[in-house]
């Protein structure tokens, strides 16, 4: 596996960014070998994220992933999937399985034949050129289309693999990694993004693409399948963009976004007293 990723950064945080600068005693220690206990911060969020596991698991129960894949489909089902929901992934993947026998027709199909297979996952034209980006580097570094000797590899090994192809983002590795190879990483999406900074449980600052290190060391590896998901499943469902819907969410008394925001709107001195 001769690729390395050029410009990696362990910890995720990118030099010169100002966000290690603000929060360079928790970047240190969240990115470290673990969450320290020295640093009372840094305890108290990983105790915070034990409470939102239990509560979480409390409400939904064991979070249902669908069929694992293998990983080489795994890579282009979530490639389909950016920008874009569950459904249309799903049935851009199927057409494209369906038009084509093989990964290897997919790759030397012209690419407007790929692009019509996929287009009701929307951004088409973007996708089609990365899967088959994807499937030809492949093909000309590995000699076959087939990713399953990755599971003999380190995970950062494979991490870093991964991230070197044009197209897959951290993302896109770490769903592979941890839904298709069982290896220890923490996929962060957007709703991710968005619960856990309103939770306090990453900075306001740090990017999706800087979470992704961030929350694997706040969760415990055996509770990433259910964190991920659960936590995805509460941003569609109450923890939403516009509008969330608080007085449902279990994570009230956990969550910094309730407590700076939402609870003093409601409070008796906040509210207008009505004309007598």
């Amino acid at each position: 596996m001769g690729r390395a990723l050029a410009g990696s950064n362990r910890g995720g945080v990118a030099a010169g960014s100002g966000v290690e600068g603000e929060y360079s005693k928790e970047f240190r220690a969240v990115n470290g070998p673990g969450p320290d206990p020295y640093n009372p911060r840094v305890a108290s969020l990983a105790r915070r994220a034990r409470a939102v596991q239990r509560r979480l698991m409390a409400r939904y129960g064991p979070a249902v992933w669908r069929s694992p894949l293998p990983p080489l489909d795994e890579v282009v089902s979530t490639i389909l999937s950016q920008n874009t929901n569950d459904l249309n992934r799903d049935r851009a993947f199927a057409q494209l399985q369906n038009r084509f026998a093989t990964w290897e027709e997919v790759r030397d199909a012209p690419l407007r034949s790929v692009i019509a297979a996929i287009r009701s996952a929307g951004l088409a034209p973007q996708k089609a050129p990365r899967i088959q980006g994807f499937l030809r580097a492949v093909t000309a570094e590995h000699g076959a289309l087939d990713l399953d000797f990755l599971r003999h590899r380190p995970a950062e090994e494979v991490r870093t693999w991964l991230r070197s192809f044009p197209g897959v983002g951290p993302k896109t590795a770490a769903i592979v990694m941890l839904f298709s190879l069982d290896m220890p990483a923490f996929p962060v999406d957007t709703h991710i993004h968005r619960v856990t900074r309103r939770i306090g449980l990453v900075p306001p600052r740090v990017t999706a693409e800087q979470a992704h290190e961030m929350l694997a060391r706040l969760f415990r590896p055996e509770e990433y399948k259910d964190a991920h998901l659960n936590l995805i499943r509460l941003g569609r469902e109450i923890c939403q963009a516009r509008r969330p819907a608080c007085e449902r969410c279990p994570l009230t008394t956990l969550c910094d976004y309730y407590r700076t925001v939402v609870r003093p709107s409601r409070s008796p001195s906040r509210q207008k007293r009505r004309p007598g």
